[in-house]
């Protein structure tokens, strides 16, 4: 009997102890973590507390239409009146983004009104005391990229074909333009490219320079790299020779130019007003005309208001058109090679014409461009000098191409 009572009060001992020790147990204290506080900016103003939104400039719309509903008609015309030497509102473009920056309290006060002008160029009107306007700019970032291709019909069905930025393929076609015929091009063909991603306010905005590419056509591999030296900057190979080629600063000895590049101009026959995006060479009947660079005739023939007329290829990016000859030098027809600064005809007044003169035009990648401002890449190698550390960028980046896999 004594030991039941005795294995009983050891059990209410036991019971008691640990009832005890549960309301007595230690309270764990509250810990107050301290996050960081996040700021928050727009356009370099911080807007926490502030109040945002978008917009974007209509058809027709002008800065009175925008703003009229948050700040008075006076404050409207003294942004025109004391802030044109900042930027001029008359500028307003269809279709740019703008922001209104308002108070976060009940009265909505506008504080700050932004125009974007174009993609990194923004003015802020800032209204808080004394109206104020500036320019600035938004932060500019670039992320090394990579990517490949392989071709199926085109370069161009590639690039879209992979989702790829266009663009970059218009500036790989830049760089290959004296290498690699993207006429030519067979399927199975492909490319690597090492190149820069421009990063705008977090978004990604295009591309920059390619860094580093490959392109294989027919089983050979042409690399190309970017380097700068001395301020002259250029694309080159792996023997540190330019992939580029240069143009003769004209086609002919002349003696005056009769008539510029322009988007309008009175045609002297015609009278009426049309584009010319030519330049025209005065000069005597029978005055020598050579092509521009190498490259391969396409047209060459009567071509309506043209008159005597030769058309050159150089290569996938540059023709050139030579019009109103009197006559073509021996052998020029279409399939024709010809070399940089070879006879090909003669000046005339042929077609629509009213003396003597050249017509000679230049088409990038189908459109035209001024003679007169087109500037001939370096052809040039890299300089002695810099030929070490070129060589280490090449060792580097050709690693780094090969170990791109092609999709």
């Amino acid at each position: 009997m004594k030991k039941y009572i005795f294995i009983i009060l050891v059990f209410i001992f036991i019971t008691c102890l640990a009832i005890i020790l549960y309301r007595y147990k230690p309270q764990q204290v509250p810990v107050t973590i301290k996050r960081p506080v996040i700021n928050h900016y727009a356009y370099k103003i911080k807007i926490d507390s502030l109040k945002l939104i978008y917009g974007e400039v209509k058809n027709n719309q002008n800065l009175s239409e925008i703003l009229s509903a948050h700040i008075s008609h006076q404050l409207i015309d003294r942004i025109s009146k004391e802030t044109g030497n900042v930027f001029d509102v008359r500028k307003l473009k269809t279709g740019q983004r703008f922001a209104l920056i308002s108070s976060g309290d009940s009265s909505g006060r506008l504080l700050y009104f932004v125009y974007e002008i174009n993609l990194i160029d923004f003015v802020v009107y800032d209204f808080r005391d004394t109206l104020r306007a500036y320019l600035d700019k938004k932060e500019v970032k670039t992320q090394i990229r990579e990517t490949s291709g392989t071709i199926t019909t085109s370069l161009w069905n590639t690039f879209e074909e992979n989702d790829l930025d266009l663009m970059l393929g218009m500036k790989m076609a830049d760089v290959y333009a004296w290498t690699v015929d993207f006429y030519g091009l067979q399927k199975g063909d492909n490319f690597k490219l090492i190149y820069e991603e421009i990063i705008v306010d977090s978004i990604s905005s295009g591309s920059g320079h390619i860094l580093a590419s490959v392109f294989t056509s027919a089983g050979k591999n042409f690399y190309a790299f970017y380097f700068e030296e001395q301020g002259r900057k250029g694309y080159y190979d792996e023997a540190a020779r330019s992939l580029q080629r240069s143009f003769l600063k004209a086609p002919l000895r002349f003696s005056r130019i009769s008539s510029r590049f322009t988007r309008s101009r009175m045609h002297p026959i015609l009278r009426i007003a049309r584009p010319h995006y030519g330049v025209d060479y005065s000069a005597p009947k029978g005055t020598p005309v050579v092509s521009l660079g190498d490259g391969r005739i396409y047209e060459a023939g009567w071509k309506g208001g043209y008159g005597r007329f030769i058309g050159v290829r150089h290569n996938s990016l540059y023709t050139t058109t030579y019009a109103h000859l009197s006559g073509y030098a021996k052998g020029i027809r279409p399939g024709v090679f010809v070399k940089q600064g070879e006879l090909i005809g003669y000046v005339g007044s042929s077609g629509l014409s009213t003396g003597p003169h050249l017509d000679f035009r230049v088409y990038k990648n189908g459109s035209p461009v001024n003679p007169l401002t087109l500037e001939s890449p370096p052809t040039e190698p890299v300089m002695t000098n810099y030929l070490k550390e070129y060589h280490m960028l090449v060792d580097k980046m050709k690693s780094r191409l090969d170990s791109i896999k092609v999709r």
